[in-house]
């Protein structure tokens, strides 16, 4: 649920600057990537641990009944109060379909990509083309005189309109390891249905993108009207709530106009080379990463998986994740920030809140658990989860607040389930013991999140109970017959 309306949008003007990737040589990188460490989590073993099962004693049917309970809810169940899927026709290439964030009547990048994750970890194909098909014709950007041109916008109105014109490196992660799943699953098809092809395409461009230097408003595709933020943010229930919420306490609303003066952007590459890492955006004025954008996992893949010019880099990203996580989190609670600088230095959120944790942040826990049962090359990551895990069992499971400071003040009053989910796939790297099951227990007793708030809570409900149930897995194979 990133907000990242900084983001700005538009064109008049372009100057391109040559790409500063410095790509291995296919030979190079193919030795390297020869010499790689499989480590010693389920890449190896080939064995995903069911930690419903092991700790709480749930059967392996049980676990998955509920997680094909969760999916049909979340796609196929009621659709004013609890589906995020929707059908929406078809064009040429078949059917269409959108992941939206109902609280913020949106699409995103970041849930289009986690919808199609979920679809190929669960065999949903029909779902998993129909996302793909509608990011691919909506989202990414094929207007030449934008800067952020073959990127993914990062929101969407759900009629396929522009409510942004820049990109989140989130949604293009998610994006290439789901298109690498589907590839290794079903095999590859025609068009925008080569999975593997676009996968690559999208790799390439998040390290080789060049420099584009261009003026506002910008387009996503040539036959769009210019992009122009609104004075007024667009109707949705947050929004609504968030009006109602300033009126109760005599503040203006909203809280800022948009500056629709022309300005120039660069847009470059979604990681920074010289510290092998992912950025915030690849707006270039903008600096630092999140955290919660470092997916070791999935690098890991990366370097074995993508063409070879490109697999030393994400063998190295994989390392520099895993000290970054322990760079950034908290030395008592555990807890890291929405932004960073590329030394692990906190950085203000986009409204100017000094680092924080918040919503952004509630993923980070997984990555780097995740990472531990795949590869399990880091024992440090195990000390992260018991100190997260502690400091919020000691806020109370069932009411500790969403939003922190570093330190462990809360920031809200509100208890989600999309945090509590992602703490508790901390138990994949957590020393067994009362504190993790009790996170456990408390999320298998959590019903599918539905109302407003169902989207960010609800896709992290069901893929980490998807990791927990030991069903999140690394596809590298059609299923057995």
């Amino acid at each position: 649920m990133p907000a990242k309306s900084l983001l700005i949008f538009g064109v008049t003007a372009i100057t391109l600057f040559a790409a500063p990737a410095v790509p291995a040589a296919p030979a190079l990188a193919t030795a390297q990537a020869a010499k790689l460490d499989d480590g010693s989590g389920a890449y190896r073993t080939r064995r995903y641990r069911n930690l419903l099962a092991e700790r709480l004693g749930v059967s392996p049917q049980d676990t998955h009944r509920k997680i094909e309970s969760a999916f049909q809810q979340l796609f196929h169940g009621d659709g004013q109060e609890q589906r995020i899927y929707f059908e929406t026709g078809a064009n040429a290439d078949g059917p269409l379909a959108y992941v939206t964030d109902w609280a913020n009547n949106d699409a995103r990048s970041e849930g289009m990509s986690y919808g199609m994750m979920i679809a190929v970890q669960l065999g949903k194909k029909r779902e998993f083309d129909a996302l793909w098909n509608w990011s691919k014709t909506y989202m990414q950007t094929t207007d030449p005189a934008n800067p952020s041109l073959g990127y993914f916008a990062w929101s969407m109105g759900t009629d396929g309109s522009a409510r942004a014109v820049g990109a989140a490196p989130d949604g293009e992660e998610y994006y290439v390891m789901a298109l690498y799943f589907a590839a290794k699953r079903w095999g590859n098809g025609k068009g925008i249905y080569n999975y593997q092809k676009e996968a690559d395409a999208i790799l390439r461009g998040m390290r080789h993108h060049p420099l584009v230097s261009a003026t506002t408003p910008f387009r996503i595709h040539p036959q769009d009207p210019p992009f122009v933020e609104p004075d007024m943010p667009w109707p949705s229930p947050n929004n609504r709530n968030e009006q109602a919420q300033a009126a109760k306490e005599g503040k203006p609303w909203p809280p800022h106009r948009p500056n629709h003066a022309p300005r120039q952007v660069t847009v470059g590459p979604m990681v920074d080379e010289t510290h092998a890492m992912v950025r915030f955006v690849p707006e270039t004025s903008i600096p630092g990463s999140d955290p919660s954008y470092h997916l070791p996992a999935f690098y890991e893949l990366w370097a074995r998986w993508a063409p070879p010019e490109e697999r030393a880099f994400w063998a190295r990203a994989a390392a520099v994740s895993r000290d970054y996580f322990v760079k950034t989190a908290h030395a008592q609670t555990g807890l890291g920030p929405d932004r960073a600088d590329f030394d692990g230095t906190p950085l203000p959120m986009w409204d100017g809140t000094p680092g924080a944790f918040s919503y952004d942040s509630w993923r980070t826990i997984s990555n780097w658990s995740v990472d531990y049962s795949w590869w399990g090359k880091d024992a440090r990551q195990t000390a992260l989860s018991d100190r997260v895990q502690t400091f919020l069992a000691g806020q109370g499971i069932a009411r500790f607040a969403d939003r922190y400071t570093l330190d462990g003040k809360p920031m809200s009053t509100r208890h989600s389930t999309g945090m509590l989910a992602a703490a508790a796939v901390g138990g994949l790297a957590a020393t067994p013991g009362q504190v993790p099951d009790a996170f456990l227990k408390a999320l298998w007793d959590t019903p599918v999140p539905a109302g407003e708030q169902r989207y960010f809570d609800g896709m992290l409900y069901l893929m980490s109970m998807m990791h927990l149930g030991g069903e999140f897995r690394i596809i590298d194979r059609p299923p057995a017959p």
